[in-house]
């Protein structure tokens, strides 16, 4: 028997912000599930601001976009895979879709919610994890200033930073972010870059300079940090969310690099594929943080795979606070 479903197409590619008529829900059937195969019901779709820069060329028109998504085997046909077993997959905006399990990995919830798969014990945790430690060589007690620091990845940077004993300073778009970040992820400074002068209230923010700068931004944020750098600092540069709705993902100017020379400052991209061989020590890690209170974490759920659209607009508007996720069915 067929499984009607529904899928998100990207059926006009954006020129700047994403608009809800650039996607469409597309009705479709599922064929019955042949030898070997298993049928996957979606329960929760990751959006990430690196989905973005995607639109504008490499997502095919008319098809179902790709994501990051929790789902459960709903039927199965494959010997390694039963029913009512969870998995995670790139196949994000849909409701169901067949597999033979080549693109499909088993997920043990370990008694954590399944949404957490998708955030802080997924690819936004490991990243965090990964471009700290790693890329940013972080070291105990150093000072610490994280960009977008109440987004999916900000959030968890925040976090390991105080674990590692860190000053941390934190950016974000509106007091209630600001407020979590200080109240709850115990950033020692929160900056609102809306109402404050950013390069100012970093300055003042730093007196001591700043050894990492965990980037997620780009753009006026750069320019803010490069100046308060300390000699041999480090700059894991995670994204550039202020450029992504421009066209070649071009940033604004950044004026201030000539601060890299003198300081011999190191700045550095990287991509979370990296850190693979630290999957299972990030998760023994991040498990461990959160069940003692060390690290928390919110998560905007929207609901219904017709707010997808919407919930991707949405990051680039400041609609999330933590991890912005679309939940299927529960």
């Amino acid at each position: 028997m067929t499984q009607s479903s529904r899928e998100v197409h990207l059926v006009d590619r954006p020129d700047g912000m994403p608009k809800k008529e650039h996607f469409r829900v597309v009705e479709t059937e599922i064929p019955e599930v042949g030898s070997g195969q298993v049928l996957v019901q979606n329960l929760f779709m990751s959006v990430d601001p690196a989905m973005r820069p995607r639109l504008a060329s490499q997502t095919p028109l008319n098809t179902a976009i790709e994501g990051g998504a929790v789902g459960r085997i709903v039927q199965s046909n494959h010997t390694a895979f039963r029913e009512g077993d969870y998995v995670r997959s790139l196949n994000g905006f849909r409701e169901y879709f067949l597999s033979d399990g080549s693109n499909i990995n088993a997920l043990d919830p370990d008694g954590m919610p399944l949404s957490a798969y998708l955030g802080v014990l997924g690819i936004n945790g490991l990243t965090a994890y990964g471009g700290l430690l790693v890329t940013g060589a972080l070291q105990d007690g150093e000072n610490v200033f994280v960009s977008a620091a109440a987004g999916a990845v900000g959030s968890i940077a925040v976090q390991i930073a105080k674990i590692k004993k860190c000053f941390v300073i934190g950016s974000a778009g509106s007091d209630e972010k600001c407020a979590w970040l200080r109240n709850e992820l115990r950033a020692d400074v929160a900056i609102n870059y809306h109402r404050q002068k950013l390069r100012q209230a970093l300055k003042e923010a730093a007196p001591k300079g700043i050894d990492v700068y965990f980037e997620n931004v780009g753009g006026e944020h750069l320019n803010a940090a490069l100046p308060r750098m300390n000699p041999l600092g480090r700059i894991p540069v995670c994204g550039m969310i202020s450029a992504y709705n421009n066209f070649g993902s071009i940033s604004e100017p950044v004026t201030t690099l000539s601060n890299l020379i003198y300081n011999r400052v190191t700045m550095r991209g990287f991509v979370v594929y990296e850190f693979e061989s630290l999957r299972q020590q990030f998760l023994s890690d991040m498990k461990g943080w959160i069940r003692n209170g060390k690290v928390k974490y919110r998560e905007t759920i929207l609901d219904g795979i017709e707010q997808a659209p919407a919930a991707l607009i949405g990051l680039f508007s400041g609609l999330n606070t933590g991890k912005m996720l679309v939940r299927f069915a529960s």
